[in-house]
């Protein structure tokens, strides 16, 4: 991927795609989502502590209580509908 990227909007992107997938809704807090995306925006979010770790085996991550809010948020900010 080129440097010249904005990596904090692709991180955005991602996280509302994430927010998009959701497969599961632990009841303590957070949730799950299919984790097939670019694995250094993936990385990115996990150093900001809004996903699990993406390198493991589970095919899906955990989104962190902060995480599941600021993907619900890009998410509408992103694709939400304007009116």
């Amino acid at each position: 991927m080129s440097d010249d990227l904005a990596n904090d909007r692709i991180d955005e992107a991602v996280l509302a795609l994430l927010y998009l997938n959701i497969c599961e809704r632990p009841r303590f807090g957070g949730a799950r989502a299919w984790k097939s995306f670019d694995w250094d925006a993936m990385d990115r979010l996990h150093d900001k502590d809004l996903i699990s770790d993406p390198a493991s085996k589970a095919k899906s991550v955990y989104l962190t209580d902060e995480g599941l809010a600021r993907a619900e948020a890009a998410c509408q900010r992103l694709f939400g509908d304007d009116g």
